[in-house]
């Protein structure tokens, strides 16, 4: 798995650099440590060194890479995942401080996440060591969430990971065919009576069915992004994992309002996967 970790010295970027620690630790390829500065004076570009050596030592993995850029900070970013073909970022939110750009722009990670090329990791809050996982899986897509998380970044997890795959069942989002009843059933209750989001379900743990993982499904019922995010604080995960959705061009993708509903309001790391290059046309 190849891996580009984004800092700018920033207490956001220390964060994201210490999550990260601990997932370059299972990866045989060396990750790249990017740092951007506005130009190339001499105070900027040593203290462009002294950021990387710092993020060096947080990350742990004398032999990363690392690279200097110039330029503007999502500009370089955004190059930078596509012409290296890394299959994930990681980076910290630092959000505007000013509130009419952040209201107009929002922060360069939600930015990234909508734009790169790749699967993203946003670090927000209090991290630790990655043992609960809460996965949203709608369903939506060419790809189940489970399978592209396996496939794409099966280095993430470490075989001793609880994970929790959860779905919404929502009445604003049923289908004609969905019985109220199963509009107040629980994870069990779908998976026997064959309901499409039980079948859903039950494929996702299968698929999450490896050594040292304990997978386990869970339904809530209500509002889609109130119901993730209550589900994330009553279960103090340490990663949250949503999906985004290929539009068909090469280096895009679509990242849902529900999903960025979740990332502008969560505050625990956060996954954004998406499904690789439409799949590389290969499956």
């Amino acid at each position: 798995m190849k891996m580009l970790i984004v800092t700018d010295g920033s207490f956001e970027a220390r964060n994201a650099l210490n999550f990260a620690s601990q997932i370059v630790q299972r990866v045989a390829e060396p990750p790249t440590i990017l740092t951007v500065i506005a130009d190339s004076t001499d105070r900027l570009s040593y203290r462009a060194k002294d950021i990387l050596a710092r993020a060096l030592e947080l990350v742990g993995v004398p032999d990363a890479l690392t690279q200097v850029r110039i330029g503007e900070t999502f500009e370089i970013i955004l190059r930078e995942a596509n012409e290296g073909d890394f299959d994930l970022v990681i980076m910290g939110d630092k959000r505007p401080r000013n509130f009419i750009t952040r209201i107009l722009w929002g922060s360069i990670a939600i930015k990234m996440a909508e734009s790169a090329p790749c699967s993203v990791i946003v670090v927000r809050g209090k991290t630790s060591r990655i043992q609960r996982i809460l996965l949203c899986d709608s369903g939506a897509g060419l790809s189940s969430l489970p399978s592209r998380l396996v496939v794409q970044l099966s280095d993430l997890l470490d075989g001793e990971e609880d994970v929790t795959v959860l779905h919404v069942m929502s009445q604003m989002s049923a289908g004609p065919g969905v019985r109220g009843s199963q509009l107040r059933a629980d994870a069990q209750e779908l998976v026997e009576e064959r309901a499409p989001e039980g079948e859903m379900l039950e494929r996702d743990i299968q698929m999450l069915e490896k050594p040292g993982i304990h997978p386990s499904p869970k339904v809530r019922h209500g509002l889609v992004v109130d119901e993730i995010l209550a589900e994330a604080r009553s279960g103090d995960y340490d990663l949250v994992v949503v999906g985004a959705h290929s539009t068909g061009g090469p280096q895009s993708f679509l990242l849902d309002n529900i999903a960025h509903q979740i990332m502008k309001r969560i505050n625990r790391p956060i996954l954004i996967v998406r499904e690789k290059r439409e799949l590389d046309q290969a499956q």
